[in-house]
């Protein structure tokens, strides 16, 4: 049995729980406040960061793309046209570039500050560095998420999947992302629909279902968020 220690609103778990999703994989789903540093989950990860994940009560295997590498080579192997990595390794290169784009650097710049400043500060106690949110931080990650919203948008208009012709890592990475700040409402759909029609396709996947019914309490999503077609 799979365990994954993972957060709603952390787009990191959020990718690994779509590969699970894509490979018909269950996983018991341990919902973890990292900054709270609990003594047992720092035994399993002593960076305090998420996803872990635990197969079969073996060794913590920590961080979404080492996950995604481990769920590659223990199940990706084995499906064939289902596989998220391509066989080739030029292709495998850009769906990892990609991954680690919207896994890292989109979530550096734009969703970690949005998802502190919005919805975990009003979980954390004040000694926790809860409190009144950042005006400027949201700011400066608005201003950033515009930049992210044309490349994905140039991607989506230029290629079938962003990566390629098959659907891989990098279309869940980046939805995994894009699905929390669609949550919360900071996503301007209208302005690139190129993005808007390849997030739709995502969407409508079975492994993005979970997802879609999920709800942070005391902040609810913007209306479309659980609608396939918007």
């Amino acid at each position: 049995m799979l365990k994954l220690h993972h957060h709603p609103m952390s787009a990191a778990s959020r990718f690994v729980r779509l590969v699970l999703g894509e490979y018909g994989e269950r996983a018991e789903l341990l919902p973890e406040r990292t900054w709270e540093k609990r003594p047992e989950f720092l035994a399993l990860n002593p960076a305090a960061t998420l996803p872990v994940m635990i197969e079969d009560n073996g060794p913590p295997i920590v961080g979404a793309t080492v996950v995604g590498e481990y769920l590659d080579e223990t199940r990706g192997v084995f499906q064939r046209d289902r596989r998220l990595l391509p066989e080739k390794p030029i292709e495998r290169a850009e769906a990892r570039r990609l991954t680690e784009w919207f896994l890292s650097k989109l979530d550096g710049e734009v969703t970690r500050y949005l998802v502190r400043e919005r919805v975990l500060k009003l979980e954390m106690k004040p000694q926790e560095g809860g409190g009144a949110p950042d005006a400027a931080a949201i700011r400066a990650a608005r201003a950033n998420l515009k930049h992210h919203l044309r490349y994905l948008g140039w991607l989506a208009e230029s290629r079938d999947w962003l990566a390629g012709p098959k659907l891989s890592y990098a279309d869940l990475a980046a939805a995994a992302a894009l699905s929390i700040l669609d949550y919360l409402g900071e996503v301007a759909w209208d302005q690139e629909p190129a993005a808007k029609d390849w997030y739709m396709r995502v969407k409508s996947r079975p492994s993005f279902r979970p997802l879609l019914t999920e709800r942070v309490r005391g902040l609810p999503p913007v209306h479309h968020y659980g609608e396939l077609d918007f």
